[in-house]
């Protein structure tokens, strides 16, 4: 596994995250009772399938090592997925970038 992980973010969470100093989770995280995020690999993959034609959208990138409450389960195609079982704090966050998918 690896320590690093991303969390695709529209402007507005984005914005709520740095403010707030904290993100409860996207209306799908809320639902699903925990915070997705991607293995770098999987990146791509997510932001296409969830994310198509979106371009308000931010990267931001993960330092697990600074989380708690982190699982690896299965989803899509049987592939691990880190999911954050708490908040995600902004101190985690060690970069982000703009992130535009294609239509």
């Amino acid at each position: 596994m690896t320590v690093t992980a991303y969390k695709i973010l529209t402007r507005g969470e984005w914005e709520s995250l740095k403010a707030e100093g904290t993100f409860a989770g996207a209306p799908v995280d809320l639902a699903d009772g925990y915070i997705h995020l991607s293995a770098p690999d999987q990146v791509a993959e997510t932001a296409a399938k969830h994310f198509a034609g979106r371009d308000d959208l931010v990267l931001a990138e993960v330092d697990l090592r600074k989380l708690e409450g982190v699982k690896w389960e299965p989803s899509r195609g049987g592939q691990l997925f880190p999911h954050i079982y708490g908040v995600l704090p902004l101190a985690a966050v060690v970069r982000t970038e703009p992130l535009q998918t294609k239509k």
